[in-house]
């Protein structure tokens, strides 16, 4: 699939035409938009719209996630006030200037992906980016895609204090930044992190009960007394970072297996939304149950042959029931090391074994992947 198939580009005067043209043929797969004035610039490589610009917005703003205009910034902002809906459904809209060197972030500059886009586009043509956002001008930490090409997503719990957290992260306000599981690169901007930022290992570090606001990533789920404590300052990232390994009877429902899932992460206090993969035996390959269970988690199932499972070492809780039947002893727990890519010391939940409604049986074992 093109990358830029989700863009269109879009100019109204004979000069933004043939700059939007040019822009276009260097965006694989991207739409180029063209009042049908100016069919002798664009020619077979452009759609054409006919009437006035206002009326096509609100079928660009559903059917596009990018929007490059050649129009003024002022008529842009006109045009698209009356479709803004919000910043985790508006596309990224971006203009350039009739001479081609600006290139201008408008919206959705950071979950739209407008402020990397115009980098992008302004680095393509030649021009100087525009942008405004201030956790982007001042080199901080983007609270709202923090560690989103990681794979990172913020906790639904917490997406009502992100607007109050990225005030005191751009403020330089204290911000304790907890990170206690997923991958530890996540810092990528150029110079270090800024000094109002202090890294701690856990929610009871000092430095939490004095910030002002609370970053934390982690697997765990959201509960006692210390998430309580923080709950009203803190955003909350959740890391891919386990991985369920599964056993169970034929047939054996999404929904009992689901419940087995709860049953063990609950046991554990983690959290349901920091599961990566599934992990099985190759036999399951057809067990409607685990790939459902997985379609619904929207993570890849992996699965291994019985020697291969066989194989992995220090594996806690071998059983000669499963020997017999599986040819290995044991199951979810070796498939879930092999997935995470660790040992023994790796398995943070060892096999839990639940009995659905339906009379079936399912085990539950969890890795968590080492960064």
């Amino acid at each position: 699939m093109a990358a830029y198939h989700d863009t269109a580009v879009i100019a109204i005067t004979k000069h933004g035409a043939s700059l939007a043209r040019d822009l276009a043929a260097r965006l694989p797969g991207a739409d180029l938009i063209l009042s049908e004035k100016f069919r002798e610039v664009g020619g077979d490589a452009a759609t054409y719209y006919a009437g006035p610009l206002k009326a096509q917005i609100g079928g660009w703003f559903e059917r596009y996630d990018r929007l490059v205009f050649h129009v003024s910034l002022g008529a842009v902002v006109r045009l698209i006030a009356g479709h803004l809906k919000s910043k985790d459904e508006d596309p990224a809209v971006l203009v350039i200037d009739d001479a081609g060197r600006f290139v201008i972030s408008v919206l959705s500059g950071h979950v739209g992906g407008a402020n990397a886009f115009t980098e992008e586009v302004a680095t393509l043509i030649g021009a100087t980016p525009v942008v405004t956002t201030a956790s982007d001008v001042g080199g901080t930490i983007p609270v709202d895609i923090l560690g989103r090409e990681l794979g990172w997503q913020v906790d639904p719990v917490s997406k009502p204090n992100v607007t109050r957290v990225s005030a005191a992260v751009v403020n330089e306000e204290p911000v304790a930044f907890v990170q206690e599981a997923g991958e530890t690169n996540w810092w990528t901007r150029p110079g270090p992190l800024p000094g109002s930022i202090k890294i701690c290992a856990s929610l009871d570090d000092p430095a939490v009960a004095g910030a002002s606001a609370v970053l934390w990533v982690t697997d765990r789920a959201l509960s006692g007394p210390a998430w309580d404590a923080v709950r009203p300052r803190a955003v909350v990232y959740r890391p891919r970072t386990l991985v369920l390994g599964l056993g169970c009877d034929k047939g054996t429902s999404r929904e009992t297996l689901l419940e087995a899932v709860e049953k063990a992460l609950g046991g554990a206090g983690l959290s349901i939304s920091s599961v990566r993969a599934v992990a099985t035996i190759d036999r399951k390959a057809d067990e409607a149950g685990i790939n459902e269970l997985a379609a619904e988690l929207g993570v890849p199932v992996t699965r291994y042959p019985a020697e291969t499972l066989a194989a992995v070492p220090g594996v806690p809780n071998p059983s000669d029931v499963v020997m017999k039947y599986m040819g290995t002893p044991a199951v979810g727990e070796p498939a879930a090391m092999l997935a995470a890519g660790v040992g023994p010391e790796g398995l943070i939940v060892e096999k839990v074994k639940y009995k659905g409604a339906d009379g079936l049986n399912a085990t539950v074992s969890v890795a968590r992947v080492s960064h």
